[in-house]
């Protein structure tokens, strides 16, 4: 009996803002070619511009090679589509439209590809949200972008380190709105979607999520703010009684600041920067973005396009490593658990069926 082959994602990898530090941490990520047999990338940009970038951080030994298909990648060699065919000025720092474009063009190629199933995840370089919307891309990020996509009505941006994972209840939109969002129903379905994407994407069979309060120290028993005892404490108990292992509602200041944020696999935030500030406070370098509650895997590096550091050779390609290797181990939690969902009894009467044909 042979020992059977694991296979090797395919991992698409998008250029994001060709004048930010996309590029840059892309190549540095994959200069080391031993990481190529974990699985093979396709650079979803231009060759001009990985070009430029590779020269410019005097990475001479960086080899990739120039494909027009997905289906033409090859095994242990970093692969490169063009996504478009007009000549590219490269200007680190300055966001152009023609930056914007490229950012989108390589989104929507990449997108494709995945649906084809031509590529088996997706990582995103940080894009600039003001600069891409100026190419026709109508969606406030990547997360709203691919969730209309995949067809579905909410995702979940996930933030992820090696002891964190920080959820959001409302992601792009201003402080202001965030009171008239935050629903019954809308908090019910963030917290089952975090709940299952723990099962399903990190194998923890019972995860223990907390869930934080919108207003500080949690609003003081209505002192400070009623969304904590109107629409967050209901909904915090009635999933308790469906056997969701969830509490709250935590001040988030006081949360991150104690070891208490150690007892939980999973927390909920109400907004972005309740959520974020303190993760990227505490794990910056090797954070990455994941777009939990789709069909599709998808993640990112945690931080943006610093622009203010581009083509200085300073970006760290931490986050973007992590970012790379955190799909990949979502792939394989997947992969795992619907090999482990198909029914032995049927394989093996299948088996037996075929032993007797041949005798």
């Amino acid at each position: 009996m042979t020992d059977r082959v694991e296979k090797i994602p395919v991992v698409g990898i998008t250029i994001g803002d060709i004048n930010g530090i996309g590029p840059e941490v892309i190549v540095k990520a994959l200069r080391d070619n031993r990481i190529l047999a974990s699985f093979t990338p396709i650079v979803y940009g231009t060759n001009k511009v990985i070009s430029y970038y590779k020269k410019s951080l005097n990475l001479l030994d960086l080899n990739y090679q120039t494909i027009k298909s997905a289906t033409e990648a090859q095994i242990k060699k970093i692969n490169l589509i063009n996504v478009i065919s007009e000549e590219v000025e490269i200007t680190p720092g300055v966001p152009t439209e023609i930056s914007g474009m490229i950012s989108f063009k390589a989104l929507e190629k990449a997108t494709q590809d995945l649906s084809e199933g031509k590529i088996d995840l997706l990582v995103t370089a940080p894009i600039s949200k003001e600069n891409i919307q100026k190419s026709g891309f109508n969606f406030p990020g990547h997360t709203e972008y691919l969730a209309e996509m995949a067809g579905v009505d909410e995702a979940l941006m996930v933030l992820i380190s090696q002891e964190l994972r920080v959820a959001l209840v409302t992601t792009h939109i201003p402080v202001s709105e965030i009171s008239k969002h935050l629903t019954k129903e809308r908090l019910t379905q963030k917290v089952k979607l975090l709940e299952a994407t723990l099962k399903k994407d990190f194998n923890i069979i019972k995860p223990k999520i907390a869930v934080f309060g919108l207003n500080p120290h949690a609003g003081e028993n209505g002192k400070i703010g009623a969304e904590e005892q109107q629409v967050i404490s209901p909904v915090i108990q009635n999933l308790k009684n469906e056997g969701i292992l969830v509490y709250g509602p935590f001040a988030a200041d006081g949360f991150f600041g104690s070891h208490a944020r150690n007892q939980f696999d999973g927390v909920l935030a109400m907004y972005h920067d309740q959520g974020l500030a303190a993760f990227k406070a505490l794990a910056f370098e090797d954070g990455v973005n994941y777009t939990a509650g789709l069909p599709i895997i998808r993640t990112s590096p945690d931080h943006g396009t610093a622009f203010d550091i581009s083509g200085k050779g300073l970006a760290s390609e931490q986050s973007m490593r992590s970012a790379i290797f955190q799909a990949i181990d979502i792939w394989k939690n997947r992969s795992f658990q619907k090999e482990m969902s198909r029914n032995p009894l049927v394989i093996q009467a299948l088996k037996d069926k075929k032993d007797d044909d041949a005798e």
